[in-house]
């Protein structure tokens, strides 16, 4: 009788955990020889024969000492040199210093020397006005033309960037961070406005950071900087205007211009302050050139014939 064969019974094995790194074998076997097996055995034989670590001839030991010196020697003189060096540096920054402050105060000379010829050029010109048009009409033309002082009641007008832009995040200056909007800075162009509206609301003669105003007078911008008459100003800036102080500021403020530097105020955070004042004082400005115009006769005679 033909039995059907039985199939061996299955062995019951206890399973092993399985380890975590498993399947990273290839960087684990890395991480555990990472010296090649040639290199280690090289190592243990130069060790053995005693090839390795420091030199065992006293040859050899001489020539590592002499390295040693050489190497502190060169250290040493190099820095003698730079000990030695440092005091002929520091004269020559001291010079150098020296000589700058010799140039400023040379240039300060020149600047006063010019102060007190521009002073003469101002009073030989009201001299010819009134020998030519009689006192009352000089003193006029000279106010207006803005080539004498003034003072007399009028309004004080200050006008000063966005809070924001006063100061810099990492205390630096606020006109070098890229990170403020160019909208909460006075512009070139916003003072440009103030002034005409003051002329425009009755204003005699007018001032921005002690510079005086005249026709001739420009107000550009450079980079970030209001310059008046070529000259940088630096903010706060201070607007002095002589007229009929209350009148003044109240007719400005009403008026298209006033208008506007309130919407600066509104929208982009620009300070403004204005008050009627009892008496102001406006230099004179620096030098006053005057330009005439007189109709072409060549031209007319052409016309007519």
């Amino acid at each position: 009788m033909c039995g059907m064969p039985q199939q061996p019974s299955a062995r019951s094995s206890p399973t092993r955990p399985q380890r975590p790194d498993a399947s990273m074998s290839l960087i684990t076997n890395v991480m555990d020889h990472s010296l090649d097996d040639g290199y280690a055995e090289a190592a243990a034989r130069k060790k053995s024969l005693g090839e390795g670590g420091l030199p065992k001839t006293l040859r050899a030991k001489l020539g590592l000492a002499a390295g040693l010196v050489l190497a502190a020697l060169v250290v040493t003189v190099g820095a003698a040199q730079t000990r030695a060096a440092a005091p002929v540096v520091a004269k020559e920054r001291q010079e150098l210093i020296d000589r700058v402050d010799s140039e400023t105060a040379n240039a300060d000379k020149l600047e006063s020397s010019v102060d007190k010829l521009r002073d003469d050029v101002s009073a030989r010109q009201r001299a010819a006005l009134k020998s030519s048009g009689g006192s009352a009409k000089a003193d006029l033309v000279s106010v207006l033309s803005g080539a004498t002082a003034v003072h007399g009641p009028g309004v004080k007008l200050v006008v000063d960037d966005a809070k924001e832009a006063s100061t810099g995040g990492d205390g630096t200056n606020p006109r070098e961070t890229s990170g403020f909007s160019d909208t909460g800075r006075v512009r070139d162009r916003d003072m440009q406005r103030v002034v005409n509206g003051l002329w425009a609301s009755g204003a005699e003669a007018v001032s921005i950071n002690g510079q005086r105003l005249t026709a001739l007078s420009a107000i550009r911008a450079a980079g970030d900087a209001i310059l008046v008459d070529n000259r940088p100003l630096v903010p706060p800036y201070t607007v002095l205007a002589v007229g009929d102080g209350k009148r003044l500021a109240t007719t400005f403020q009403d008026s298209a211009d006033g208008l506007y530097l309130h919407a600066l105020e509104q929208n982009f955070g620009i300070r403004a302050s204005i008050s009627a004042q009892g008496d102001l004082r406006l230099p004179a400005a620096p030098s006053v050139i005057v330009r005439t115009a007189q109709p072409s006769t060549e031209k007319t005679e052409k016309g007519t014939s």
